[in-house]
């Protein structure tokens, strides 16, 4: 298999940062390997502590009129009195934690191995995950006997299949058990020999340890010519050629019967009727059509470090100067292969701060393994609608009708307002949409129109009207009557403004008539605020008309009113510095180290600034990126990194963009390639897992490749090719890349030049594409081919 499709490595693993995960989009394990021990960290999505609660419930005060109380706190903020306007805002805009919850680790299965004899007589282990097959793999000699183990989570089936073979298994004993971490879990071996366990969510940090999902799991074996017997609450198995032995899981969240226990023990009952080759054709005939849809190739195609174990191959990647455009490509599919085995069409939540994994680590601190809706689960989605993947955003938009009907009240309770739905900066499996804890970041009004940003982004990947108007529009509609009743107007401007709201997690310095400094957090109109807004207004401006068209249902007064507010909206603003300002006006940064860069969305994440068009707020973006680099307490981590890398590809600074997505994998990366964020940013006391690196850092791949905005809704599309080529990657290839305009991209490149490309239309679209000095305008029909050559002649018409 190609060495940009797998982790390899020549030694065991014996903690969560060298495992490998696997995952179905609902259940999950990291293997941990090595000859003595096949041990599985056990994972579920749903698998959450806490409750759910009536929004509001948790609010500090609640004001009898919400509406009147949010005008006078707005107004302290526009008469410049941030320290009342803040008092207003603990007041009335705060809640406490309650029972919100996190999610936690199921438990661990282990599987240990007994007779191998002394560890000196182990010979040529080696372990590897296969994206193209989503299989763990591990081989190894004792004295002249090959043993092999696999391991894959079936979406069919919905278990963990675990399989042991050899040479010859006699003489070995296989000694499996199951624990949890916390005293509500309990094992024990039932009269089949099989497995059983209960577990609960009980832990005390984000709840009070005694709230809860339950759940209940089985593991049961199947061997040749050999026997499972029980001993001390363990299964104890010998055989001579091969062992099975599979894991289901399942909880009670969101039911009230014990159709979940019944489900578990059906699912091991089905699996136990079937063949090991026969469940492992099943899954890849499952898997393999989502991973194969694209694919890229970075450097020549002989690479050196092909054969070298990844986390050697990690550890000299900063010291070559990341010269290994390979590791890069692998990086990318590892995206791919972690988007399908965390989530999928049928998965009951989306992917959370850590993808469908854990390593408990977020769970015992002050940030939850939650969804952080100020960045960290937007990025989870980056990369998923290039790499052709847009049927696995149906977990995404059910959540987000979830936060709908919950920010409904939350909407009401909050600010008075009685019609559209808003949400902020955390939310749990039940969908809490109520402001979080503390002004400083609870205040994040635009966490939740940031997340049905994706679904403005989906369309446009898709140009899939039915969907939009299903399911999707009428989650943006009632996002707009929420924002048109919210803000207040300025009588000095006679912008529109939010707020109070925050730039996620961003301070400034306000002065007082005495001269001293006070820092702050909430302000009116944010930068972020005004972006996302202007995206939504324009974008329901533009579908409106064409529902009108479709439907001939009289859209005008709403196309008038999105007209309106679009007018009013604040316009993005360089500072005195020459930067992008971060807020309504141009405070000093209490922060300047600061890890979120919220700003540049306006770049990096819609068509609002581009190089092209609007070169001077560009520059403005790049100034604010040299000044947070520029200094030496920079918070860097993870997502950081990957959003620095997105800016850069935007702007078309290859050399800058190949350099932060290099630090990101070489230096904020784990052995597994799992991005991390580092100790001392927001309170972690140790690197914590955070998957939105992984995934930030392939979107940012994409962009260096091939870039396509639309800059005016119902226009062409503009595609850029090989936009940002560093040196490295001076060779490669990409397949089935899509693009917006329902489009999707092949081509190749040779000593850093295009040697052409193919493109493909699933909808009738128009686009213009560049390529250096070239430039080629079109207009497709469904299903239309065209193929450009290196200077973007066409050479199929």
């Amino acid at each position: 298999m190609s060495s940009e499709h797998r982790l390899y490595y020549s030694t065991p693993s014996t903690s969560f940062p060298t495992s490998l995960p696997l995952g179905n989009g609902r259940f999950a394990a990291s293997v941990l390997s090595s000859p003595e021990h096949e041990t599985f960290l056990l994972n579920e999505v749903t698998f959450w502590s806490g409750e759910p609660r009536n929004a509001g419930e948790g609010l500090a005060e609640r004001p009898e009129d919400p509406k009147a109380e949010l005008r006078k706190t707005q107004n302290c903020y526009l008469n410049g009195d941030y320290s009342q306007g803040k008092k207003r805002a603990e007041k009335y805009l705060q809640s406490k934690k309650n029972n919100f919850g996190t999610n936690l680790g199921v438990g661990k299965l282990d599987i240990g191995v007994n007779g191998h004899g002394n560890a000196g007589d182990i010979q040529e282990f080696g372990r590897e995950l296969r994206f193209d097959e989503a299989i763990t793999e591990t081989r190894y000699k004792v004295n002249g006997r090959q043993y092999k183990r696999r391991s894959f989570l079936s979406h069919p089936g919905q278990v963990l299949v675990i399989q042991f073979e050899g040479d010859d298994l006699s003489g070995l004993e296989f000694v499996v058990k199951v624990q949890g971490d916390n005293e509500a879990f309990t094992s024990t071996v039932n009269s089949e020999s099989r497995l059983e366990f209960d577990a609960q969510a009980l832990e005390t940090v984000h709840s009070d340890g005694t709230c809860g999902v339950k759940g209940f799991g089985i593991v049961a074996a199947r061997v040749d010519d050999g026997k499972v017997e029980q001993k001390d609450g363990k299964l104890t198995i010998s055989a001579q050629k091969s062992i099975t032995i599979l894991v289901a899981f399942n909880t009670d969240f969101n039911e009230s019967r014990d159709e979940w226990r019944e489900r578990t023990l059906l699912q091991i009952e089905e699996a136990l009727q079937i063949p090991f080759d026969e469940l492992l054709k099943e899954h890849l005939e499952d898997y393999q059509p989502l991973y194969r849809r694209m694919s890229i190739t970075l450097g020549p195609k002989s690479n050196p470090n092909s054969n070298t174990p990844t986390d050697q191959r990690r550890g000299n990647f900063e010291s070559s100067g990341y010269a290994d455009p390979g590791l890069f490509a692998l990086y990318f599919h590892y995206s791919r292969y972690l988007t399908i085995a965390g989530t999928r069409e049928d998965s009951p939540l989306p992917l959370h701060l850590q993808g469908l994994w854990n390593d408990g680590e977020a769970c015992k601190m002050g940030w939850s393994c939650d969804y952080h809706l100020d960045i960290n689960t937007q990025m989870n989605y980056f990369a998923i609608l290039n790499s052709g993947l847009a049927d696995l955003m149906k977990p995404v938009y059910k959540y987000i009708l979830k936060l709908a009907v919950k920010g409904q009240q939350t909407a009401r309770t909050c600010y008075g307002s009685r019609e559209g739905w808003v949400a902020h900066v955390f939310s749990n499996a039940w969908g809490f949409t109520d402001p979080g804890w503390e002004v400083s970041y609870g205040l994040n009004v635009t966490g939740g129109l940031w997340m049905a940003a994706h679904l403005i982004e989906m369309y446009e990947y898709t140009l899939d009207d039915g969907l939009m108007m299903a399911n999707l529009w009428p989650l943006l509609f009632g996002a707009t009557k929420f924002w048109v009743d919210y803000m207040i107007e300025d009588p000095k401007t006679g912008w529109l403004l939010t707020g109070p709201s925050v730039s996620p997690e961003n301070s400034f310095f306000v002065v007082n008539e005495d001269g001293t400094k006070e820092e702050h957090y909430a302000d009116l109109s944010p930068t972020l605020d005004v972006v996302l807004l202007r995206d939504l207004f324009a974008f329901c401006e533009y579908f409106a008309g064409k529902l009108k068209t479709m439907t001939g249902y009289p859209w005008d007064e709403d196309i008038k009113e999105y007209q309106r507010v679009q007018a009013k909206l604040p316009p993005l603003q360089i500072g005195k510095n020459g930067q992008l300002q971060e807020w309504l006006h141009d405070y000093e940064e209490a922060q300047p180290y600061h890890r979120h860069l919220s700003h540049t969305m306006a770049l990096c994440r819609s068509a609002l600034i581009s190089a092209r068009h609007q070169p001077d707020l560009a520059e403005a973006v790049r100034v604010s990126l040299e000044r947070r680099q520029g200094r030496d307490d920079l918070e860097d981590i993870e997502f950081t990194a990957a959003l620095f890398a997105l800016n850069y590809a935007r702007l078309g600074d290859a050399e800058k963009a190949v350099a932060q997505i290099g630090h990101l994998v070489g230096e904020l990366s784990f052995d597994n390639l799992l991005s991390y964020s580092k100790p001392g940013v927001a309170g972690a006391e140790k690197n914590i897992f955070v998957i939105d690196g992984n995934f930030g850092g392939a979107a940012a791949i994409a962009e260096m490749l091939i870039r396509s905005i639309i800059p005016r809704l119902g226009g062409p599309v503009e595609v850029d090719l090989l936009p940002a080529l560093p040196a490295a990657w001076s060779e490669g290839s990409v397949s089935g890349m899509r693009i917006r305009g329902g489009l999707e991209a092949s081509f190749a490149w040779s000593k850093g030049k295009l040697e052409g490309v193919t493109l493909k239309a699933s909808r009738p679209s128009s686009l213009v594409v560049f390529y250096g000095e070239h430039r080629f305008e079109t207009a497709f029909e469904e299903a239309e081919v065209i193929q450009l050559g290196p200077s973007l002649q066409n050479w199929s018409r």
